[in-house]
């Protein structure tokens, strides 16, 4: 496979309408975050319509679970069952998520969420402060790793 497009990701989602946020590793590299990430992470509206939309766009990306011998696609029905789904795309990997740290929804970040130019696309991200809350509250190795640098470049775009 080419390298990942997250864009070509994002523009497909936003096709189909979707409605997410991204989190995770894109989020903070769109906010000048210095870091290297290998997948997509999206937190998702779960609702019938929304379901419907992403589902669509995921066939549009010809999307299946990752790590998975037997090909497996993923539904509207696992969409509304709110869970992490991990998947591989004809442009890269994506994870579309339910939920993130302590069952934190897309409602719940809508508010914390900002939004960010990706070519001619206008992505809501979830900010670096609430990215910053969220890695502390997990507290797991990887996130603490992350933390000091996205404090730093909090710190810089604050003057």
């Amino acid at each position: 496979m080419a390298a990942p497009s997250f864009q070509r990701i994002l523009e497909i989602l936003d096709r189909h309408g979707v409605e997410l946020i991204v989190v995770g590793g894109v989020a903070a590299v769109l906010q000048g975050a210095p870091v290297t990430t290998f997948d997509i992470d999206t937190l998702v509206k779960i609702d019938e319509r929304n379901a419907e939309r992403l589902a669509a766009a995921l066939a549009a990306l010809d999307a299946r679970y990752r790590e998975h011998s037997k090909t497996l696609r993923p539904t509207k029905e696992d969409v509304l069952a709110g869970g992490h789904m991990l998947l591989m795309t004809n442009a890269g990997p994506l994870d579309v998520l339910g939920f993130i740290g302590a069952d934190s929804r897309y409602e719940d970040l809508l508010p914390s969420a900002t939004t960010v130019s990706v070519g001619n696309l206008s992505v809501r991200v979830l900010s670096l402060e609430e990215l910053i809350a969220q890695k502390k509250a997990l507290g797991r190795d990887k996130d603490r790793a992350m933390l000091r640098l996205l404090e730093e470049v909090l710190r810089r775009r604050r003057g």
